[in-house]
């Protein structure tokens, strides 16, 4: 391939893929204030603060991130949610919700005037946008937060009394706060509930209830609260959303499908087409619903980004039978994501069945070596080795995902993807050694779609997910290196990401393969060192 091809299929790739539902670049993401003294009497405005910031920003037309998918993204961290954080948290907080800027704060309680002081941190230059003070009386809450979020918003026409109109009470919004943060369901469902007797069209709170009682499995009383929530009420497509949901968990698969093709009709998103795929899937194709892997080409095409789009539309075809297709969309599954365990082995399984059975071999070994679980798999007869109910539901909350690399970069020579690919992986190692994650990772990404199996990519990729506080990432990234090709380096990286887990063991056992291949590291050395003796063993050696 010539420089001036290469440079103008790079310049190909960097332009994003289109995206019909793609947020606002400009996304903020508020991030719940500190309570800077631990007063008791404001321990719900922590939270409250966020919610009610994120509301008026919306209001007064910025695009803040709202508290479910600022939620998402902890439990992805695994930041407790009641957690103080450092700024560096925070923006890789941001970052993987795909914010613009932050914003983060503090709460004071002196006598009955609250001070509310917030800073706006813009990402990228890491730079503080606007630093804002306010006081008001504790029952003046939502004021005092308007004023804030009028000194960080665009100005705008919105007046206080429009504002108002969208807000409960605040005695019932108390209690939402204090409900969704409650440490035990059945104090979380009390608040709720209280709140919805004090303002009955708290649509809010009816989700709310929805969360709780579907982590219980208790799926008919989800249905149940989000069953009153009125077509016209802002919250209306979530409402319908989960009910349809619920109606799917429930088994009442004509009922679910009749409220997600309603949704679909109106406002066809790639969650909405993938949750009826799911429910053709498990009820079975009918003439007048026609067949899964319809609704998942249907969500795979307003989505082409996402691996669990072609993951469904692979493992549909698997369950069809149709093996060649099941191989075609399984492999852009884990072209999206190299660490999709179940994705290597439906599409080893299918390799297999059509008598590939060297690459069919590989793509197993690998879904082994990222979990045990499909060990236990190949040991079932081979007409059952695949489960059922692999195929995965959406929720009206889904995180960002990069966009990925066009398809047409994968249409060329093998010699021009190896070269295209290795074009990534410099750009990405230098972005990396300049500690511009964000941008290396991008470009990685797009090395690792042209080659899947580059195992220096992964390597970097998993570093990135090490520095960014993000482990499980970060392992799965590194046994696909060692995978793709054995080194010192990603044995000593995936030990250094054991200890981080806390898993000393395992990264004993790293340093201990690296210093097999290499006797002489020092690297490997240190690992085992950090490591510790192995349990059990007497640390002073066996006695004289």
């Amino acid at each position: 391939m010539t420089p001036a091809a290469l440079l103008a299929l790079a310049a190909l790739a960097a332009a994003p893929a289109a995206a019909p539902s793609a947020p606002p670049a400009d996304r903020i993401l508020v991030m719940p204030f500190e309570n800077a003294t631990r007063d008791s009497r404001i321990f719900w405005l922590s939270e409250a603060s966020a919610v009610l910031l994120a509301d008026d920003l919306n209001a007064l037309g910025a695009h803040a991130i709202g508290r479910d998918e600022r939620r998402e993204a902890f439990d992805r961290l695994q930041v407790p949610p009641a957690a103080v954080l450092t700024d560096a948290t925070v923006i890789r907080i941001g970052q993987l919700v795909g914010a613009a800027q932050v914003v983060v704060g503090t709460l004071e309680m002196t006598g009955d005037t609250l001070t509310v002081r917030a800073r706006s941190i813009v990402l990228e230059p890491g730079k503080v946008q606007a630093s804002v003070v306010e006081q008001g009386a504790a029952s003046d809450v939502y004021a005092t937060i308007e004023r804030v979020a009028r000194r960080i918003a665009p100005s705008s026409a919105v007046t206080p009394d429009e504002i108002a109109r969208q807000q409960p009470p605040l005695a019932a919004f108390e209690r939402f706060i204090k409900g969704v943060l409650a440490e035990t369901p059945a104090i979380g469902i009390g608040y709720l509930n209280d709140a919805l007797k004090l303002y009955p069209p708290f649509d809010r709170a009816r989700l709310a209830l929805w969360d709780i009682y579907e982590e219980q499995g208790e799926h008919d009383l989800a249905l149940a609260a989000v069953t009153p929530v009125a077509a016209d009420s802002p919250w209306a497509f979530r409402a319908r959303f989960r009910a349809g949901l619920a109606e799917l968990q429930l088994k009442d698969y004509d009922a679910a499908f009749a409220t997600l093709k309603a949704l679909a009709d109106r406002t066809p998103s790639a969650a909405v087409l993938n949750d009826l795929g799911v429910v053709q899937l498990r009820r079975g194709s009918t003439p007048e619903g026609g067949r899964a892997t319809f609704y998942f080409t249907k969500a795979a095409d307003a989505d082409s980004a996402d691996p669990d789009y072609c993951f469904n539309l692979g493992y549909a075809y698997w369950v069809d039978r149709d093996t060649q297709a099941a191989i075609y969309w399984l492999r852009e599954a884990v072209r999206r994501n190299p660490a999709d365990g179940d994705a290597h082995f439906v599409l080893g399984t299918a390799l297999a069945a059509a008598g590939n059975a060297a690459e069919a071999s590989r793509e197993k070994e690998l879904a082994r070596r990222l979990s045990s679980t499909y060990g236990q798999w190949e040991k079932r007869p081979s007409t059952e080795s695949v489960p059922k109910g692999l195929e995965r539901l959406k929720t009206d909350v889904e995180l960002p995902h990069g966009q990925g690399v066009v398809e047409t970069l994968a249409a060329g020579e093998p010699r021009d993807q190896r070269d295209l690919a290795a074009f990534y992986l410099d750009r990405g190692r230098r972005l990396f050694e300049e500690e511009r994650d964000r941008e290396a990772a991008v470009e990685l990404n797009r090395a690792v779609f042209l080659s899947p199996y580059l195992a220096d990519a992964h390597l970097l990729l998993g570093r990135i997910h090490l520095r960014n506080g993000r482990v499980r990432e970060a392992i799965d990234a590194f046994k696909i290196a060692l995978w793709s090709h054995e080194s010192v380096a990603a044995h000593v990286a995936l030990g250094d990401a054991y200890l981080q887990a806390k898993d000393p063991a395992a990264a004993r056992a790293e340093a201990e393969r690296a210093l097999a291949l290499d006797p002489a590291s020092a690297e490997a050395k240190r690992l085992l060192e950090r490591a510790g003796p192995r349990e059990g063993a007497d640390p002073q050696g066996p006695a004289c």
